[in-house]
This record gives structure tokens, C-alpha cells and sequence, in this order.
């Protein structure tokens, strides 16, 4: 379905409003193929709604989004999201291994039901999330790391081209943040693109090969090397920062966003 033409996703002048309150302005951005993007800026800068329009769940004010070439409706089976955990209702009575199997059923349909082959490649997705123990546990009795590696290893038996992730390491812990960037860092070597909201400045260099810098505007977007540069991060945060280090590395005690 997918092509290697062109960008991966492309936006063209996009403006979205809730009421008269504009949350992105006239926001033009180009993702390659095969790149690992963080999306970065301040509260309130429109990071989530940006991931909302590419997929189609905001109405845009204007401008248009283009996801492998075509508009998303036509590839959405080539595409996978992961949503920010407080989003989901955690009370639903399902299994791991039920909710990771959802993830094919882009593939199969909604008539029928997954297979052995589906059932092999969820519990395989399981195990790459470290929950293999935990395949038939309630949702609900998880620790909100545990649930992110969930909807981590849904999106991962889709086997999409492009993944899109809000706040993909928002309230994990450490051994859970380190196994959710291999993962990442595995989707970029099989040549797909992820697009991952992020909040800690500090670990930008080191989880991401390319930054877009957000604050209803597009601030700056291309290679960290290029545009995660101190000038950008002031202009996305609107005020002096002063904590990058060299190499434009922020020093152990950085600002975090959100």
C-alpha cells in the first residue's frame, strides 16, 4: 500500500481552531520515510492536536495532511497510534492478550475473528513488550507502565508503515521508558517512521534522530543536530532557557516541558 516516494507524512498550511482559540497556525511540516521524530514544545503548543489532524479525529480550519503519499482515510491500515494512556478506559473488562489483538482487526475486518496466526503474532508482540506473563490479566489490575507497553504491542502487530505516538513514555518507569525506545529504536531500523509527542527535553538527542519544535507554529522541524538548537528552543518556549550543553545536549539538570 505504502510508497517510498515523497514523505511519509506531509502538511500543508494547517490552522485548527476550537471555537475562536487557534491551536495550530498555518503549520507547513515534511516527515521522511524512516525517521524517528519527537514532537516538542510548551504546554498548550498543539502537540496532540497536531497527531489528531494526520489522523483524521480534528477537523482542520484549513490546509491538508497527506499520510504515504494520500490522504489518511485511504491508508489508515498502513498507519498505528498509540494514544496517551489517560484516554483510554482502563475499566473495560479485557485481557492483554485481547486488546493487542486488536490491532489486526484493521487487517481482518470487523466479521471475522482472529485466528491462530493472529493469536502467534499478539503473543508475539506481547513477549516484545516484556508482558508475556501477563497476556491474560485484566487491563485494569496493570500499572500504567505495564498499560502503555499494551497499547505499545497493539500498534506493533499492525506491522504499519508509519506510527504515531502521544506521549508514548508519559508516566512509565525507567526500565518500561529504555524497552519502549529499543522498540522504537527497531521500527526505524525495519525502515518505518514514528512520530512520538515528548515532553523531556533532556532526551531528545538521545531517543530521536529528528525534532519538530511546536508552539501553534511550526517553530523549527528537520535533524536534532540542526534544529534542536538553543535560538529554536527559545523561540518555541518564549523565553531564555540557557541549559543546553555542548553538542546541544541539555546538562543533567534541563528543563522539562510538561
Amino acid at each position: 500500500m505504502s510508497t517510498r516516494d515523497g514523505h511519509a507524512i506531509e502538511v500543508t498550511d494547517l490552522t485548527v481552531a476550537y471555537g475562536d482559540h487557534p491551536v495550530l497556525w498555518d503549520v507547513d511540516l515534511e516527515v521522511p520515510h524512516g525517521v524517528l521524530m519527537g514532537v516538542v514544545g510548551p504546554n498548550g503548543a498543539g502537540k496532540t492536536t497536531l497527531v489528531k489532524a494526520i489522523l483524521g479525529l480534528v477537523r482542520p480550519a484549513a490546509g491538508r495532511v497527506s499520510v504515504l503519499g494520500r490522504p489518511y482515510a485511504d491508508v489508515r491500515r498502513a498507519v498505528a497510534y498509540v494514544p496517551q494512556r489517560g484516554s483510554v478506559d482502563w475499566d473495560f473488562p479485557t485481557s492483554v492478550l485481547d486488546v493487542v489483538q486488536m490491532g489486526r482487526y484493521g487487517a481482518l475486518g470487523w466479521v471475522r475473528r482472529p485466528g491462530r496466526a493472529e493469536r502467534e503474532r499478539s503473543l508475539e508482540a506481547v513477549r516484545k513488550v516484556g508482558l508475556e506473563e501477563l497476556a491474560g490479566r485484566q487491563i485494569s489490575q496493570l500499572s500504567g507502565g505495564q498499560q502503555q507497553r499494551v497499547f505499545l504491542a497493539r500498534a506493533l502487530v499492525q506491522d504499519a508503515d508509519v506510527y504515531l505516538m502521544d506521549e508514548p513514555f508519559q508516566g512509565v518507569d525507567a526500565t518500561t521508558e529504555r524497552a519502549v525506545v529499543e522498540l522504537l529504536r527497531e521500527l526505524r531500523a525495519e525502515g518505518k517512521t514514528v512520530v512520538a509527542v515528548h515532553h523531556d527535553l533532556q532526551t531528545v538527542p538521545e531517543y530521536f534522530d529528528w525534532v519538530t519544535l511546536l508552539n501553534v507554529r511550526r517553530i523549527a522541524s528537520g535533524p536534532v543536530d540542526d534544529a534542536f538548537t538553543e535560538e529554536n528552543l527559545r523561540l518555541a518556549y518564549g523565553a531564555p532557557l540557557g541549559f543546553l550543553g555542548r553538542n546541544g545536549r541539555p546538562p543533567e539538570e534541563g528543563l522539562v516541558s510538561e
